[in-house]
């Protein structure tokens, strides 16, 4: 069934005039660009500037698939999001500034967490998905629902001072993201960008190529990074290519694939379901029970900070030493095994990565800070900064 283009008004023509005059482009280049429908995961650092560009570029229908609130500390890379927007849902404040670029861009708000109950619905109206996740769950989820539904995945991932792109298309040849990390890290074994940090600009510069990916593969030009993933170190201002190919035992696209629905991703990847996020782990205490552990010496509790040096100097509890989770390996003979010890990081991910460290050496009175030093700025000392 051929596929109908839309027709550009004078005003569009003029919009897009730098476009139509690229041979490579050309007036039903831009058609397509403009009929073509494209899937924002996400509205953080990297859907930033993707949004912002193929709106810009004429994108005919642009989804955004966010469910969190703008944050002051997104705003040094999330760019889309301004001061005015803090506590915002992110989808609402992407939008605005979408329509402040280009009025002709439908926008489509999907105001929600992306499950394995809701993915292919989704996905499903789109040509085009473009990943700006920043968690594991989410981005084999993504992958999986492309691959079921033979949708091309523009995939991007930033973290400190590296990023990579590629895109991930079966049906068109190249590999899922299945093919390059059949498996996801260990729980804890990747920082998050909010507690591994990220340069600012980072994101921007993915999310450009993931943009410019987009167009191509709109417009049908140029050699996409299908079979490619483009490595990109910030601080050395160089870019490496790693080719890719399909691989044939992929459970999801190989010859034999065992993956036919969606799955829960969460238990795939070892993490806690987000849904049931405010359950406590056994080895948890609450931000409350370490003020307790604190104000009481008769408890004789002992608390510990286990984030890095440079962290400790932006904000730490007075009176809690800091002991850096890097640095643990060699300094936990400075602890007492018969000692009872409350750990705490900015979240809570690096002090359970330092619970179970210290119990494979023989401690047993231990607890993870439930939130870390977050939830004790947000819950028990405001004047405590947050980064």
């Amino acid at each position: 069934m051929p596929i109908e283009f839309v027709e550009l008004t004078n005003e569009q023509i003029r919009r897009y005039a730098r476009h139509l005059i690229l041979p490579e482009v050309g007036l039903e280049g831009q058609k397509k660009i403009s009929s073509a429908s494209v899937l924002c995961v996400g509205a953080g650092g990297l859907g930033s500037p993707m949004a912002l560009y193929l709106a810009a570029a004429g994108i005919g229908k642009l989804g955004i698939v966010d469910f969190d609130r703008v944050e002051l500390s997104n705003l040094q890379r999330q760019i889309i999001h301004g001061g005015e927007d803090v506590g915002r849902p992110k989808t609402q404040s992407a939008k605005t500034s979408i329509n402040r670029v280009n009025s002709n861009v439908e926008v489509v708000l999907h105001e929600t967490r992306l499950t394995s109950q809701n993915a292919l619905e989704i996905i499903r109206l789109y040509d085009i998905v473009v990943d700006g996740t920043d968690n594991f769950p989410t981005r084999y989820l993504t992958n999986d629902a492309c691959v079921l539904l033979r949708k091309p995945n523009v995939y991007g991932s930033i973290f400190r001072f590296e990023g990579q792109a590629s895109v991930f298309a079966p049906h068109l040849g190249g590999p899922c993201y299945r093919c390059l990390y059949p498996e996801p890290p260990p729980p804890g074994a990747v920082p998050s960008c909010a507690e591994g940090g990220v340069l600012g600009v980072l994101p921007g510069v993915i999310g450009l190529i993931q943009a410019t990916e987009v167009l191509k593969l709109v417009v049908g030009m140029g050699q996409s990074l299908l079979n490619r993933l483009l490595l990109y170190d910030a601080l050395e201002m160089r870019f490496r290519e790693l080719k890719l190919r399909r691989d044939p035992q992929c459970p999801l696209c190989g010859e034999h694939p065992s993956i036919t629905e969606l799955i829960d991703y969460e238990g795939f990847c070892g993490v806690p379901d987000q849904t049931k996020s405010d359950s406590m782990h056994p080895d948890e205490v609450t931000v409350q029970q370490l003020k307790e552990a604190l104000d009481n010496p008769i408890l004789a509790i002992k608390v510990i900070d286990v984030r890095e040096p440079d962290e400790y100097q932006i904000a730490h509890i007075e009176g809690v030493p800091l002991m850096p989770l890097s640095q643990l390996s060699h300094r936990f003979n400075e602890l007492n095994p018969a000692q009872a010890y409350y750990i705490h990081c900015k979240l809570g991910g690096r002090s359970m990565k330092a619970l179970e460290f210290l119990r494979q050496q023989g401690f047993k009175n231990l607890k993870s800070v439930m939130g870390g030093i977050t939830a004790w700025s947000n819950e028990i000392d405001p004047s405590v900064p947050k980064y």
